[in-house]
């Protein structure tokens, strides 16, 4: 069964990867709307997790409006559906992780990260409850039925390498697709799976109802060190080489739309945060929670955009461990990536910045040297006697 959801998985990639090929491979210039913005059609698979949140925010911030960007946002419920959809040329980007990168280009697609999201995957390999005495690593996944939230997901590679890393074939575990959300949480409950790996807010409310425990957190840099062997960056925003080539203007406003939030996240709370997200999001675990969740990992988004520096090794380490698409090729890690734009940004923010200042002060001491006239005007003026 294991063998035939893999399978499955790799014809629906083969065929976007047909279908992109049919399309010639190229991409549109981006249209304008009626008011003169650049329209850009960005899937996520599964816009509420947190995980997937600097997307959101920049929206509800209005950066992407700032800079003259009509991000249209759709949702998908996992991340292999988001990719599909992009080389099929029914999205122009898609905010997911980055190790959808290298499977690509090893499959002969040329598709970048412009910026970096996340510096920790934000994922928990979660047991039920009843399991949790007998499973109690990866080592124990042999025979076992793990969720992820689609095949061909990131979720599936990092639960793969997991049971690899153990000594546990792929073929001797079953993944099943459960999405996220509700039906991940209805897929522990009816014991679907006995084991999964999610995001928050589903980690809460798991953990709220008593259906499953953490068994190997990614929601921390030490804790993916630990797992994974070194950095391992996840949500980016990627396109494919010839949409960046095509509109470099358009992606460069992007990616300063998404860096001015990643600097927002840092200097702002868990709550000021939540407050800025929509209601939907929470309202399956309840506000609190929410907050609570995200003050716990909030630690996991990048604060500059920027590649870490061994995180692209880590993740061809981990896909190379077990996938066999990318398992003894040579893959070109300078071509899954790239700082260029997230530097830009980085520069004409502190140029900004430093402008603000100077403005700032002049007006200062502007109004410093007024203060002396005008006080010596009202001083005369007291004395005056009225006449």
């Amino acid at each position: 069964m294991a063998r035939t959801s893999r399978l499955a998985a790799a014809c629906c990639t083969a065929l976007a990867l047909c279908l992109s090929g049919c399309a010639g491979g190229g991409a549109r210039t981006a249209p304008k709307n009626a008011s003169g913005e650049s329209t850009v059609r960005i899937m996520v698979g599964g816009i509420d997790k947190q995980i997937y949140l600097p997307l959101m925010l920049a929206q509800k911030l209005g950066y992407f409006k700032a800079q003259g960007i009509d991000a249209v946002l759709s949702d998908e419920p996992a991340g292999v559906d988001a990719e599909t959809d992009m080389l099929a040329g029914q999205q122009d980007a898609v905010v997911g992780f980055y190790d959808h990168t290298i499977d690509l280009l090893s499959k002969g697609k040329s598709i970048e990260s412009v910026v970096q999201l996340l510096q920790a995957p934000g994922e928990v390999e979660m047991v039920r409850s009843d399991e949790a005495s007998t499973v109690r690593s990866p080592a124990d996944f042999k025979g076992r039925k793990l969720g992820v939230t689609g095949l061909g997901s990131s979720t599936n590679f990092l639960t793969e390498y997991l049971a690899a890393k153990d000594g546990v074939k792929p073929s001797d575990t079953t993944s099943v697709a459960v999405g996220a959300g509700s039906t991940f949480v209805a897929a522990m409950r009816n014991k679907q799976i006995d084991a999964g790996m999610t995001t928050e807010p589903t980690i809460s409310v798991l953990e709220s109802k008593g259906l499953a425990k953490p068994l190997v957190d990614l929601r921390t840099a030490q804790g993916t060190r630990a797992a994974l062997g070194g950095t391992y960056p996840a949500s980016c925003l990627y396109l494919t080489t010839a949409y960046v080539e095509r509109n470099p203007q358009v992606v460069q406003k992007l990616v300063n739309a998404l860096v001015e939030t990643l600097h927002w996240i840092q200097s702002h709370s868990a709550a000021q945060i939540t407050d800025k997200m929509p209601a939907a999001y929470y309202a399956g675990v309840g506000k609190a929670v929410y907050t609570a969740a995200l003050a716990k990992e909030k630690g996991m988004y990048s604060p500059t955009g920027l590649m870490p520096a061994d995180g692209p090794r880590t993740v061809l380490g981990v896909l190379s461990a077990w996938d066999p698409t990318v398992k003894g090729h040579s893959v070109d890690l300078s071509k899954t990536y790239t700082d260029a734009f997230v530097r830009k940004a980085a520069t004409t923010a502190k140029a900004a910045t430093t402008a603000k200042a100077a403005t700032t002060a002049k007006a200062a001491t502007t109004a410093k040297a007024a203060s002396p006239a005008q006080a010596g005007t009202r001083t005369t003026a007291a004395a005056t006697p009225t006449r």
